[in-house]
């Protein structure tokens, strides 16, 4: 029967590569998935980044076994001619069966039970700093707590978007809507959008949102072409404002952090009431409104406008040390230009991705996402297995020559600085960038 069946070559799957013409390979079969982009839970970028390939690791990273189901009405009959299944697809995907088959991706603890209860009882306590102490040590004290707060309830918002954290998928929507739009600002649908491209283009300048900060800040010369984004659909403009910004990025870069959630509100806001298809639209909405009414009038509750200016800059320095987490994962770590390939998913995610060492006793802080590559290479599982399994993606990455980093928070820090100024000092090269650019690309291996 093997010669009833019908082929495609990789080079006419190739040609199915954009919006309304949409093919994708998995395990060598070839599906349609054109009409089902738009209803994609993920939403469409992620498809449109591996369209035309061989999408099988990214596949079995983002979907639970259920999800084969719906695979059998895409099937366009073809397979994939010399179909071929790498050394290190091989063993990721062994890794995959194995942490199914021993139910680790349905084993979540009850981490999403602690964290809001613990983020309900920050909540008390801050309001009772507010309304019921008149000593400005407490109002400092409660804006601490309230970025604590923030930082414990993004954790939630985050794992509840990758995989089920509450009983049921309306529950589940709720503790997104809760813990993302209502009690921090952000709107999980905002979010989604942007954290989706992000794990399946890892690092690449031109595809992964997370790296496009013009004109504030450009980790590689790459971007002083002006480069177009294709998350964003336009052109990232290094124009003087943005070669004297980033001129001084390594300086800036942590006064930036202690603000960066401004530009989260304006960008919730700007997707919110923008033309874009937005799923659940309505409660992203109610959430928002929600957020910048009880925010505004509990700090209306502080009795002058110094504590006030206090209370929300200090709550806002806490809250940045996530945003220098999140940057430490990824600024300093290898870049590339382009979409990125189903056939290296694995590969990429190694290149693009650094851990953060640090004590069991403080997985709770980072949310474990200090496992970053670990959560990237599966990112269904629950952050209470990532520890565990980082010595077997370790084992792996040693195993194919793979990198493997995992720094201190001090020397990502220092590694991520570094990256900052290489850049910075390449922008301020005004005479003739080009070529001395080059030689730190080389000499600085980044990109």
């Amino acid at each position: 029967m093997e010669g009833e069946k019908r082929y495609i070559s990789a080079e006419e799957l190739k040609e199915h590569n954009k919006s309304g013409d949409l093919w994708i390979s998995i395990q060598g079969k070839v599906y349609d998935v054109s009409e089902w982009a738009k209803k994609h839970p993920g939403g469409e970028i992620p498809l449109l980044n591996l369209a035309g390939q061989d999408v099988t690791d990214a596949f079995l990273a983002y979907h639970p076994g259920t999800a084969w189901q719906y695979l059998d009405k895409l099937f366009t009959g073809y397979h994939l001619k010399n179909f071929e299944v790498s050394e290190v697809s091989k063993d990721y995907r062994r890794l995959v069966s194995e942490f199914a088959k021993a139910g680790m991706f349905e084993k979540k603890g009850h981490v999403a039970l602690f964290s809001l209860t613990a983020v309900a009882l920050l909540f008390l306590v801050v309001l009772y700093g507010v309304l019921r102490c008149d000593s400005v040590w407490a109002h400092l004290g409660s804006a601490i707590l309230l970025g604590l707060l923030w930082m414990q309830s993004a954790y939630v918002g985050h794992d509840s978007g990758h995989y089920q954290v509450m009983t049921s998928r309306g529950y589940n929507k709720l503790a997104q809507i809760l813990s993302g739009n209502c009690l921090t600002g952000i709107s999980i649908a905002w979010w989604k959008w942007t954290h989706n491209a992000h794990h399946i283009a890892c690092n690449s300048l031109d595809h992964d949102p997370d790296l496009q900060h013009i004109p504030v800040f450009a980790v590689s010369s790459h971007f002083f072409t002006s480069l177009t984004s294709s998350f964003y659909g336009r052109t990232l403009n290094f124009d003087p404002l943005a070669r004297f910004l980033v001129s001084y990025q390594h300086w800036t870069y942590y006064p930036v952090m202690i603000v960066a959630r401004v530009n989260l509100f304006v960008q919730t806001f700007l997707l919110l009431f923008s033309n874009r298809s937005v799923p659940d639209r309505g409660f992203n909405i109610m959430g928002i409104l929600v957020f910048w009414t009880w925010f505004p009038l509990l700090v209306s509750c502080l009795p002058n406008w110094p504590e006030r200016i206090m209370f929300v800059l200090a709550s806002f320095a806490v809250t940045s040390i996530q945003h220098v987490q999140f940057t430490l994962n990824h600024f300093s770590a290898n870049v590339y230009v382009g979409l990125p390939t189903g056939n290296d998913w694995f590969e990429k995610q190694t290149s693009g991705t650094i851990d953060i060492s640090c004590p069991s006793m403080m997985d709770w802080f980072f949310g474990g996402l200090q496992f970053q590559l670990e959560h990237h290479l599966f990112p269904r599982l629950p952050r209470c297995h990532l520890r565990k399994v980082s010595p077997l993606v370790r084992e792996l990455c040693k195993k194919h020559k793979l990198p493997y980093r995992s720094l201190s928070f001090w020397e990502a820090n220092k590694s991520t600085i570094r990256t900052l100024r290489t850049a910075a000092l390449q922008a301020r090269d005004l005479t003739n960038p080009a070529p001395k650019n080059l030689l730190w690309e080389a000499f600085n291996t980044h990109g």
